[in-house]
């Protein structure tokens, strides 16, 4: 009882309740692009401000993506997650969950072209039907429809545009979701969903740490009154105003600053990890060089480790797993494992230079009786970059598109960007295209600085 009161005391002696959620689930939440400002919007972002107005502390929005909600409740990321989330059974052994606050159904959304072919959910049977992973959907359909085969993806925009390109043929979806996408694109139209269903397990509720019972209980009344003065239609209109406001001028250059917001954080991140990895990179080499044999274990067992992990994974680590114990923000933690990852690899990178030097030249600077940290400083390694300077531009370009897997942990880099404007406008296809230019349009840039300074290198003096 004692670290559910200091939970709720937390909030109120910070002043603020952050609360995680992903914000490309219209109408539950998503971005608006409204009089030239971006916000998040949507029925929960209601709900969410009723809450922290009635706890009267300021609420604070983390976006990320949906099935990293719950981590970010058991790690401490967040106070609160909310997104169109059904406290089943299975997510109730790793969080507490709020009483219900919205009961909207479950739903398939089909291309209009298949509706006599697809009437109803029997018609669906054996057929390919995808839910976004982690998503109660996901699991309905394997519970459910026997014989069929789920494809689960991260993100709902995908699932849609997966669908109308003919490689789903259903999209399992809750119903406010299936409306939301229906009204805004001729395309599609919706069969409902006939499961039969526990209502404690299939509404909209609200995630705490576990045994947070103060925090709870004080949601659960912010919640009551929402119902009793019957606020969700409210919400729900105000979310439909706000999605025409997306969808009335769905041209990119609408929505040009979203793309020039992720153009300057990616390129941010690009470079602060670049100056980061060169220098750990060059740390690790010499540690790969030195004579005590501790320090060269140390680098070589570093090296295999994050070369034999996935980035993705990483970053997760560092944002999920260090972030648990020291608070740092998703841009930081991001930056901080595309650092040591790129690391490793500048590592081996500047090893294999320094091995590819004549070993005369070594012998030639102890016979003018410069120390070993000199030589390597003064003639080595000069040399050594000199000729890998390819491959090191090699891996800054890599860096700049790798540098996209830091929006799984909601840092807005052009991909984050990206998926919200697919959200927001319905268009599936266009985004991808105008980011796939933009990051052409980088890389292309960096290898002209890159090879203009490999001539000069190479050139006689």
């Amino acid at each position: 009882m004692q670290a559910a009161e200091n939970s709720l005391e937390k909030i109120k002696q910070s002043g603020k309740i952050v609360v995680a959620t992903s914000p490309d689930y219209p109408p539950y939440e998503f971005q608006v692009n409204k009089h030239g400002e971006n916000k998040i919007a949507g029925m929960d972002i209601d709900v969410a401000k009723q809450i922290a107005k009635d706890l009267h502390v300021k609420l604070v929005i983390k976006s990320m993506k949906f099935d990293s909600l719950l981590v970010a409740i058991e790690t401490g990321k967040a106070d609160m997650a909310i997104g169109g989330i059904n406290p089943t059974s299975e997510r109730r052994q790793s969080v507490d969950f709020s009483n219900i606050y919205y009961l909207g159904g479950q739903s398939f959304l089909i291309n209009k072209s298949d509706s006599m072919k697809f009437p109803n959910q029997k018609a669906l049977q054996g057929k390919l039907v995808g839910a976004q992973t982690g998503s109660l959907q996901y699991n309905l359909a394997k519970t459910h429809m026997a014989n069929t085969t789920i494809k689960g993806m991260d993100k709902t925009p995908d699932l849609i545009l997966a669908l109308k390109i003919h490689k789903l043929e259903a999209v399992g979806v809750e119903k406010p979701v299936a409306k939301a996408y229906a009204s805004n694109d001729n395309g599609l139209t919706i069969v409902p969903a006939t499961y039969k269903l526990d209502k404690n397990q299939v509404g909209a509720a609200i995630a705490f740490k576990k045994n947070s019972y103060m925090l709870e209980d004080a949601v659960n009344k912010s919640i009551k009154k929402i119902k009793e003065g019957n606020k969700i239609d409210g919400y729900l209109k105000d979310a439909g105003k706000d999605m025409k406001v997306n969808t009335t001028n769905t041209s990119m250059w609408n929505y040009s600053d979203y793309f020039v917001k992720g153009v300057k954080y990616t390129i941010f991140i690009s470079i602060v990890a670049s100056v980061l990895g060169v220098l750990i990179g060059i740390t690790l080499a010499l540690m790969r060089f030195t004579k005590v044999k501790f320090f060269h274990a140390l680098a070589l067992c570093y090296v295999e480790f994050v070369r034999g992990t996935p980035l993705m994974v990483q970053v997760m680590f560092v944002y999920f797993g260090i972030g648990s114990i020291i608070d740092i923000s998703a841009l930081l933690a991001g930056i901080i494992a595309i650092s040591l990852n790129s690391g490793a690899y500048v590592a081996e990178i500047i090893r294999g230079g320094i091995d590819s030097i004549d070993a005369g030249q070594t012998e030639a600077a102890a016979s003018l009786g410069l120390p070993h940290y000199d030589t390597m400083r003064f003639v080595i390694l000069p040399q050594a970059f000199k000729n890998i300077w390819p491959a090191l531009g090699n891996e800054f370009i890599s860096l700049v598109k790798e540098s996209s897997i830091v929006s799984i942990i909601g840092v807005t880099d052009l991909i984050y960007q990206a998926n919200l404007v697919r959200a927001n406008t319905y268009r599936g296809i266009m985004p991808i295209f105008v980011v796939m230019v933009l990051y052409f349009v980088m890389t292309f840039i960096l290898t002209r600085i890159l090879n203009y300074y490999e001539m000069k290198m190479r050139s006689p003096e």
